[in-house]
């Protein structure tokens, strides 16, 4: 059996061999546990089975945390609703128990099959592993340990454990690894599903190492240093620490978000699972809700200045007429420290500010005419010269597109934008 981190270690028991298995040899060794069962009462005499996990407890003096199912079974695969409701027990007992980490029983044979699941499907080096030892909160100590060493491992203890029907049952498509794929396999190529096992477990390694590579801030520039299958665990860390799913992204996904690091033009976006779309602003990549909430309006602050360092603010002639507005139709400027004038929507491209961004941005004018884009550029023939009298313009708050990096020019007074 793997190690297991140190503290209360939850159970997740459903009666069947393999987690019955696991705790009592978590109890054998002295651990400090707390058993967790789910009815899932999809099938009759599954109250009888929550019985049986009770006694079992009851009677080796480990407390037990169940529930039974008292909602509608989300809509599409039955086993993928299944799976997210037991997981969605699991985080309520782990918190009711205090306990550190949740044991899973997946065995050895669950992650061949996982291997060949993943492999039929299409799959990358995270998928090759199976399915990881922890993950998280969740730790799987008995993924080298074999069904049949469980059953020996019972039948030393007189234990006789539920066995679940549904485990014959060839419509799910883990049962046709398990029953099928695999005894055809083996019979045509003796020893590999241990080869696949061990296979497996070199991949987790292999894993392992891209996600520790892959740590830290993300840039643009570091992103395209990183071989492939390390930028790839960038991009799915990225994701998850937004609040995605994990495993969540596809590789169309992947490669969606890989293309848009390469140069093009800004404000691009990928939009992904559970409401969440991947953008570049400046050299920072982020992951963020594809609808965001509504926003206090900011307020436009002006007081005369003599001259100052204030870096959020902008520094424009006196007399001007201010006044805050968005985006429309036909907008130019000439930006100090640039030549000519630009467009607004070129400005904007140019500081890959993201496309949901440009129409609520902010932008301050004098009379008609655009005067400050705030944090990317003021109008040089608007801009206050040095000794004359000045407008000390902020904003409050100021706008920022999500912790992007500011495009800061000069004015002709020296201040930075």
């Amino acid at each position: 059996m793997a190690v297991i981190p140190a503290g209360r270690i939850l159970v997740a028991v459903s009666g069947g061999p393999d987690s019955t298995a696991l705790l009592l040899a978590l109890h054998e060794a002295g651990r400090d546990i707390v058993a967790a069962h789910f009815d899932h009462a999809l099938r009759e005499g599954s109250d009888a089975v929550a019985g049986e996990v009770a006694n079992l407890c009851e009677g080796i003096g480990v407390p037990l945390i169940s529930e039974r199912r008292d909602e509608p079974i989300p809509k599409g695969s039955l086993q993928a609703a299944a799976r997210t409701l037991r997981y969605a027990f699991l985080e309520r007992a782990r918190l009711k128990s205090g306990a550190e980490v949740v044991a899973i029983a997946h065995s050895a044979d669950d992650l061949v099959e996982s291997v060949v699941l993943h492999l039929l499907r299409g799959c990358g080096i995270a998928g090759f592993r199976g399915m990881p030892a922890q993950r998280g909160r969740y730790v799987r100590p008995f993924l080298n340990v074999w069904r049949r060493e469980v059953r020996l491992f019972l039948q030393d203890r007189g234990i006789v454990a539920h066995e679940d029907p549904a485990n014959l049952d060839t419509r799910f498509a883990r049962v046709r690894a398990r029953l099928l794929i695999l005894p055809a396999l083996e019979r045509d190529r003796p020893g590999i599903t241990r080869r696949f096992h061990a296979a497996a477990l070199a991949a987790a390694q292999w894993q392992q190492a891209a996600e520790q590579a892959a740590a830290g801030r993300l840039t643009r520039r570091r992103l395209e240093r990183m071989p492939a299958p390390v930028a790839a665990q960038a991009l799915r860390q990225l994701y998850v620490r937004a609040g995605g799913a994990q495993p969540g992204l596809s590789r169309s996904h992947i490669e969606a978000m890989r293309r848009l690091v390469r140069p093009g033009p800004g404000g691009r976006g990928v939009d992904l699972p559970g409401g969440l779309r991947f953008r570049i602003v400046g050299e920072l990549m982020q992951v963020i809700p594809s609808q965001q909430g509504p926003q206090a309006p900011p307020r436009l602050e002006v007081r005369s200045c003599a001259g100052c360092d204030d870096r959020e603010a902008v520094h424009l002639r006196g007399g001007l007429q201010l006044h805050l507005g968005h985006r429309r139709p036909g907008l130019r400027m000439r930006p100090a420290g640039g030549r000519g004038t630009r467009k607004l929507q070129d400005i904007f491209v140019d500081a890959r500010v993201p496309r949901e961004d440009r129409d609520a941005w902010p932008l301050v004018f004098a009379g008609p005419r655009l005067a400050w884009v705030p944090g990317y550029a003021v109008d040089a023939d608007l801009a206050s010269l040095p000794g004359e009298p000045a407008q000390h313009v902020t904003l409050t708050p100021m706008p920022v597109a999500s912790s992007q990096k500011v495009v800061r020019l000069e004015t002709p007074r020296g201040d930075l934008i």
